[in-house]
């Protein structure tokens, strides 16, 4: 959630502040914190947020980055750091939007302040990099369209409630009926859809439509349909989705439940996008896709 500013709330280390605040610092050098991120992935860009911060955000900050299956802080000081955001400017109550230019996927950060200071949030945009290629040769049964598998939304006709299609792909139920894909009430023919590429080929075998939380305003239908992409664009794509194969035909839709579909789930092999279509329109939270990844 956005920061928060709080008059009058102090506690034993003095004024309260919604986010991370070192002491002043009174010799040589600066303050740092490690940040694991929730999923191994090529970063875009940043959001140093000094929100409430007026006069006691850093000066500058960088930040470094690695790639580490520890955790312990010892293990990672001792990791090889690359620079990925050099020493930049701040300002007070800002947010500081940030590009970043490395294309390596990494899993944990260093994020310097010079010297000292406070920093109310930090937002940390790119993509998720799954690794389901190496459990192709295990035949493992795996989420192939979830988001920490790599999967990714490429295209959606609507969103007029807040989040986009990749909320289907979030880890666990959603949360809330905010926590999810809902599309605006139809008020001309026709139905609402989004196409969803997965993280690597593979074969559908069960198919998970989640309505949590989505009562008076789930969709009355879903279907899905499917190919094996080479090549194209995000743009291409979405235009050749209309002609794709059906994976599961039309089925009905309850509120507020996990639908499970296996025998109805076509055989059409490997496949690497679908299209969800929701008839004729309304929320879904989550979609599973269960498969095994093409060997």
């Amino acid at each position: 959630e956005p920061a928060q500013f709080v008059p009058g709330k102090f506690d034993t280390n003095g004024k309260w502040m919604d986010g991370w605040e070192s002491r002043r610092k009174r010799v040589a050098g600066h303050d740092w914190a490690l940040v694991k991120l929730g999923v191994r992935g090529v970063i875009r860009g940043f959001d140093v947020d000094t929100s409430h911060f007026t006069g006691n955000y850093p000066p500058a900050v960088s930040i470094e980055a690695c790639v580490s299956d520890a955790d312990d802080v010892a293990a990672l000081q001792a990791a090889t750091w690359t620079e990925i955001l050099p020493a930049t400017p701040m300002g007070p109550n800002s947010h500081h939007l940030l590009e970043c230019a490395s294309t390596a996927a990494w899993t944990h950060l260093r994020v310097n302040m010079y010297p000292d200071g406070g920093i109310a949030r930090l937002r940390v945009y790119g993509r998720p990099l799954g690794s389901l290629a190496a459990k192709a040769a295990a035949g493992e049964l795996v989420d192939l369209v979830a988001m920490e598998n790599g999967g990714r939304a490429v295209s959606w006709n609507d969103a007029s409630f807040g989040s986009s299609a990749a909320a289907l792909l979030l880890p666990g139920r959603g949360m809330n009926m905010g926590d999810g894909w809902e599309t605006r009430r139809r008020r001309e023919p026709g139905n609402d859809w989004c196409v969803l590429e997965l993280g690597a080929p593979g074969t559908v075998e069960r198919i998970e439509v989640d309505t949590a939380f989505f009562k008076g305003n789930y969709p009355d239908r879903c279907s899905i349909q499917a190919a094996y992409v080479t090549g194209g664009t995000d743009r291409s794509i979405t235009t050749q989705s209309m002609f794709w194969h059906t994976l599961l035909p039309e089925q009905k839709l309850e509120m507020d439940a996990i639908h499970s579909f296996t025998e109805e789930v076509a055989k059409l092999g490997p496949i690497t996008h679908v299209r969800l279509n929701i008839f004729p329109d309304g929320g879904v939270s989550r979609l599973r896709l269960w498969g095994k990844v093409e060997a």
